[in-house]
């Protein structure tokens, strides 16, 4: 009888009849390098050759084989898992993946991750202690945290450094990435009065995260230099719920004539509101939208945003997280971000591509 006989399987496989993983040894082997040599290739360590390197990668890419991950977590001290939550979506647990600027902003950090060899933990909004207490998260990242998030306290409480927004600064254990809100309403709003709007009304979540209550913030300031407030609050995130409240703020009295739209909606149905209520864009109504969604360049008319720009959030969020993980201590605790305005029809004037 063969060896291969008694083993009960063809050469490359596991006696149950699944494929073998592959070793450092056979990598080695095919190669006809050490195995020093070719553990020294693919951690990129070494004074190898380029030539030698590539062979040691290309052979290891050719065969499958991965390195074990206990055994690099053991020598890190980590298990390169950082998990993801949203703070502000509790009551319902995965409708941020519905919004456009959460999709975004949750792609671009899962990639971001993987790039600096971290895998994303997605967690659902409202998660329980007991849902992730087993799980070895080297950080977490809570995105949009309300008012005195209990996520935040736990995870802190835990020993698990956070990421969040500037809501957490100060807090021992804890980073943040954030947007100069202020400024990025004041741009907003001036650039609405400038192309001749005169009473501009927002329409807002009923949200308590730092970012809505600082919005609502700067536009009372605002306001208070130049004109009566006018706000309507959105009880709830989705289409429609948006919507309605675009056609109660145009409704009311005194009659607006400019709208900023921070509550997130379709861009074109916010335009087909303005419609429903014979309201012109722009002719007798000047239009922003708080918005990552495409479909604001292709609107009759196309639609100014905001962007609080996620990819660059999510970038700057996974270097500081990184840094912080494995840069012994010396990085800061925060980044602060400006957001950027993209000025189309809706709001009176044309500009150009938008400016870094």
């Amino acid at each position: 009888m063969t060896t291969r006989e008694r083993s009960g399987g063809h050469a490359g496989e596991s006696p149950g009849g699944g494929a073998a993983r592959v070793r450092l040894v056979d990598v080695a082997r095919e190669a006809g390098l050490s195995k020093t040599t070719v553990s020294a290739a693919l951690n990129g360590t070494g004074r190898l050759s380029p030539a030698v390197r590539e062979k040691a990668i290309e052979t290891a890419r050719r065969m499958g084989y991965r390195p074990n991950a206990a055994a690099r977590q053991l020598r890190a001290g980590r298990a390169r898992l950082i998990g993801y939550v949203v703070g502000e979506f509790a009551g319902e647990p995965w409708t941020y993946l519905d919004s456009p600027y959460f999709a975004r902003l949750t792609s671009a950090t899962a990639s971001a991750a993987l790039r600096h060899g971290y895998a994303l933990v997605m967690l659902p909004a409202g998660t329980l202690q007991r849902e992730w207490a087993d799980l070895a998260l080297d950080a977490v990242i809570v995105a949009d945290p309300v008012e005195d998030d209990p996520l935040v306290e736990d995870f802190l409480a835990a020993r698990i450094p956070v990421f969040s927004d500037a809501s957490v600064a100060g807090r021992p254990g804890a980073h943040w990435v954030d947007l100069d809100v202020g400024a990025a309403v004041r741009e907003s709003l001036d650039h609405l009065r400038a192309s001749g709007a005169r009473r501009t009304a927002l329409v807002l979540p009923d949200s308590t995260t730092r970012f809505h209550r600082e919005v609502l913030a700067a536009y009372r300031a605002w306001c208070a230099e130049s004109q009566p407030e006018l706000v309507t609050l959105v009880p709830e995130p989705g289409n429609g719920p948006v919507v309605r409240a675009v056609e109660q703020a145009l409704a009311s009295e005194p009659r607006p004539d400019g709208l900023f739209v921070v509550a997130e909606a379709s861009p074109p149905l916010v335009m087909d509101a303005a419609r429903r209520l014979g309201r012109g864009v722009p002719s007798d109504l000047r239009v922003v939208c708080v918005s990552e969604d495409d479909s604001a360049a292709h609107a009759d008319p196309p639609v100014s945003t905001l962007s609080l720009r996620p990819a660059d959030v999510a970038e700057a969020g996974i270097t500081l997280l990184v840094n912080a993980l494995e840069g012994g201590g010396s990085t800061p605790p925060g980044v602060l971000l400006t957001a950027r305005l993209q000025v189309r029809s809706s709001s009176g004037h044309e500009s150009g591509p938008p400016g870094r």
